[in-house]
């Protein structure tokens, strides 16, 4: 039996493959890769950001999203199909969100600050950088979570144990003869 993960999987990537074209053939902006610094000598100043998301932004933000979806179809296709319970999409699916969650949150902040150029702080950074520094890796944490108290259920169960120390053993008696 054929999993359908592995056809997700195939259709998120041909549609980041199909992103990064579109970004390819983009029309391209004034100074996109920066300007020269006024101050220090060898240091690119970024230049207007709006401009520079202008034909990419909504883009760059479907290409993040799919690439946050090919993490966890990939953790998913880590676990045996027969264990790929209604119980464990619910926690790839809340995950998933979670991670979006983040994501939206990095993207509008940093397009907030572009409209209105105010720059907000939480913990020491401005709002969307905090996002990124703090809420990239707390994105991470569900599918950690899920590892170490999910391993014995989802990932190498006691009869997967037991098969294994079987395995082992044949090997053993094998290579003694």
């Amino acid at each position: 039996m054929r999993s359908n993960l592995i056809y997700v999987i195939f259709a998120t990537v041909l549609l980041m493959a199909g992103i990064l074209v579109a970004i390819c053939l983009a029309d391209t902006v004034p100074n996109a890769a920066g300007v020269a610094h006024e101050q220090f000598n060898g240091m690119q100043a970024g230049g207007d950001g709006a401009a520079r998301l202008e034909h990419i932004g909504g883009l760059a933000f479907a290409f993040q999203a799919l690439l946050l979806v090919l993490i966890v179809c990939l953790a998913a296709l880590g676990i045996a199909e027969e264990r790929r319970s209604p119980e464990l999409w619910a926690y790839m699916g809340g995950t998933l969100l979670f991670s979006l969650f983040v994501w939206w949150q990095m993207y509008s902040g940093h397009q907030a600050f572009l409209e209105t150029g105010v720059t907000r702080y939480f913990m020491g950074f401005p709002v969307a950088t905090a996002w990124q520094v703090y809420g990239t890796w707390l994105g991470a944490i569900p599918l950690i979570v899920l590892y170490s108290v999910g391993f014995r259920k989802f990932v190498f169960t006691v009869e997967d144990e037991r098969k294994y120390e079987q395995l082992l053993e044949k090997i053993a008696e094998k290579s003694e003869q």
